[in-house]
């Protein structure tokens, strides 16, 4: 492998994004970036699109100077134990995966090279992700922007400090299923009203996203934006009336508080 700077290991889903991400904004060209997997049929869409396919992960280590490690928690032992032989004090590590901590990476790779911790979502496929990241000591303001630039290329980006990346899981990396889970509802409840899924789905989706530009573009905080849906005894008042009695608010408190414990539970 020639010219690589960039290096995948894993090329599922996110990998994948994060690469589209970076070649259609030209952050990088698809020959400057390198990919591993045990997958050959994803290494085969690389291949097909520029992007270099290692034959192994200690490969890619040794041609690359920036590695995002793009495994699942429970691979991470043994893909940084494979490559600790190819990890410099220069090498910039890049983490996508939950729990897994700065300290943890520098101690299985026996190396105090610099690392970055992110925390992405799934929107990234759609290049609208949010993405948190937080760094170790020893990385520089320029490798730092560099990889923001790789996520920003897919979506927004929030830095944190690490003390805080196992809380904001249940801010940005877990929260999209909330969403999902309250448009299945509204859903259900469209057709059990008459409405058909196929009619009631684009009109909740398009709200949900009309309903994230006002709270990101509108100036205004949540509660002035739900002050302007309801109007004195109509129909709003009536449908957040059941919500305040069931104290959904109480209820998302302690469902993200149950996804941060999770966290540190799986953390390492």
């Amino acid at each position: 492998m020639e010219n690589t700077v960039l290096g995948f290991i894993g090329a599922g889903n996110m990998a994948t994004a994060i690469i589209n991400g970076i070649v259609s904004t030209e952050t990088m060209r698809p020959s400057q970036i390198a990919v591993f997997d045990i997958n050959e049929e994803k290494c085969a869409y690389f291949k097909q699109i520029g992007v270099q396919v290692a034959s192994s992960a200690s490969e890619l280590a040794n041609a690359c100077s920036i590695i995002i490690l793009a495994v699942k928690p429970q691979n991470f032992e043994e893909v940084l134990t494979g490559i600790k032989e190819q990890v410099t004090a220069e090498t910039l590590m890049v983490s996508i995966a939950a729990g897994i901590s700065t300290d943890y990476i520098r101690t299985t790779l026996g190396c105090n090279c610099p690392v970055i911790r992110t925390m992405p979502n799934t929107p990234l496929l759609l290049s609208q992700g949010a993405t948190a990241m937080c760094r170790s000591e020893g990385v520089t303001d320029e490798m730092f922007e560099t990889v923001e630039e790789f996520f920003s290329s897919c979506g927004t980006v929030s830095e944190l400090d690490e003390s805080q990346m196992n809380a904001v899981i249940s801010v940005n990396g877990s929260s999209p299923a909330y969403f999902y889970l309250f448009a299945k509802a509204m859903l259900d409840n469209a057709e059990k009203q008459g409405i058909e899924k196929e009619v009631a789905l684009p009109m909740i989706a398009q709200t949900l996203i009309g309903s994230a530009g006002m709270l990101v573009y509108s100036g205004k905080t949540p509660d002035e934006l739900i002050e302007m849906v309801s109007s004195p005894g109509g129909t709003t008042l009536e449908a957040l009336n059941v919500f305040y009695q069931h104290d959904l608010e109480k209820i998302v408190d302690e469902a993200m508080l149950a996804c941060t414990k999770r966290a540190e539970e799986l953390g390492k």
